[in-house]
C-alpha cells in the first residue's frame, strides 16, 4: 500500500509497504529511478516478507533533496526511517545507487539481519561517468505530453534490452510533473549529478570491513548498448575482499535488465540465501 511517511528530521517519504511475515525488506533504487523499479521484486516476495520500498528524497513523490545531498544524506533518512517503521531486524535490498547506500547503513547498525546488494557498492571508474553522465541530460528537458516522455524513454530502454510492459510505462511516468512550460522530470539534475558524483567517496575498504550481516551481491556483467558494464568487475575486488560473510553471484545480464526485466533466476538464489541467513 502506497502511503506516506514522516521522520523525525521533519521529511517526508512516499512508501509502498506490502505484507509478509518471514521479516521485512526495504529496497532502495537507483540514481533516477523510485520506488517503483521494485515492482518485479516487491510482487516476487510479498507474502513472504514484509516489502517496503520508497522513494529517495529528490525523486517521485518524497521530499526535494537538499543542497548538500549525497549518498550519505541519504544513508541518514534511511536509518531514520527504519526507526519510524519500527523495523527491528531489516533485511537490506540496495540497487545501484541504493547499494552504496545499504552498504554504509549496514556498516552503521548491528541489527541488519542481512543485505542484498544488487549491482553496486563497488568502487565507480570513469566507465560509470561516460555512461550515467550523457544518461542525465533528459532530466533537463520538457515534454509537451507525458506520452511524448513515455516515447522517448521506450526507445532508449529497448536499447538497453528492457521488455516495455505497463509495468515499464508506468515506473518512467511516474517520474513527471507538470509544470508551466509542460512536462518535467521530479528530480533537480544539479543534485541528481551530485549524488552520483557521491559514489567516488565511497571507500569499500572501510565501510565493507564494517558489515557483519550476511550479504548476498549480485555482479551484472552485461555491457550498457555496446559499450561497458556500468560497474566494472574489477571495482568490486575490495568490496569483496572487506565483507567478512560474502556470497557473490555474476549476472550476464545489463544493470538494468537486473530490476527492469523479471528476474526468477536472481529471486531464487536471493530466497535461497534468506533461508540459509543464520
Amino acid at each position: 500500500m502506497q502511503q506516506y511517511v514522516l521522520t523525525k528530521s521533519g521529511f517526508t517519504f512516499c512508501i509502498n509497504d506490502t505484507p509478509g511475515e518471514k521479516g521485512t525488506i526495504i529496497a532502495v533504487h537507483g540514481l533516477t529511478g523510485n520506488h517503483k523499479q521494485f515492482h518485479h521484486y516487491q510482487t516476487a516476495f510479498t507474502g513472504t516478507y514484509r516489502f517496503v520500498s520508497y522513494d529517495l528524497r529528490g525523486r517521485g513523490n518524497s521530499d526535494p533533496a537538499v543542497k548538500s545531498t549525497s549518498i550519505y544524506t541519504h544513508v541518514e533518512d534511511l536509518i531514520e526511517l527504519i526507526e519510524t517503521l519500527n523495523i527491528k531486524r531489516p533485511i537490506l535490498m540496495g540497487y545501484s545507487m541504493g547499494a552504496y547506500i545499504c552498504a554504509i547503513v549496514a556498516s552503521k547498525l548491528f541489527n541488519v539481519e542481512a543485505l542484498i546488494l544488487l549491482d553496486g557498492a563497488g568502487e565507480a571508474d570513469n566507465t560509470s561517468r561516460k555512461l550515467v553522465i550523457p544518461s542525465l541530460t533528459r532530466l533537463h528537458k520538457s515534454f509537451q505530453s507525458v506520452e511524448k516522455y513515455v516515447e522517448e524513454m521506450k526507445a532508449l530502454y529497448a536499447n538497453l534490452k528492457v521488455s516495455w510492459t505497463e509495468v515499464m510505462e508506468e515506473i518512467v511516468a511516474y517520474d513527471l510533473k507538470k509544470t508551466v512550460s509542460g512536462w518535467t522530470h521530479k528530480s533537480d539534475p544539479v543534485l541528481i549529478e551530485q549524488d552520483f558524483e557521491s559514489f567516488y567517496t565511497f571507500t569499500p575498504e572501510i565501510v565493507c570491513s564494517h558489515i557483519t550481516s550476511e550479504t548476498i551481491l549480485f555482479i551484472a556483467t552485461g555491457k550498457i548498448g555496446d559499450k561497458a558494464p556500468l560497474f566494472r568487475k574489477s571495482g568490486y575486488e575490495k568490496t569483496r575482499k572487506h565483507i567478512r560473510d560474502l556470497k557473490t553471484h555474476e549476472i550476464h545480464i545489463n544493470h538494468y535488465e537486473l530490476v527492469f526485466n523479471k528476474q526468477p533466476t536472481i529471486n531464487r538464489e536471493i530466497s535461497r540465501f534468506l533461508k540459509e541467513v543464520k
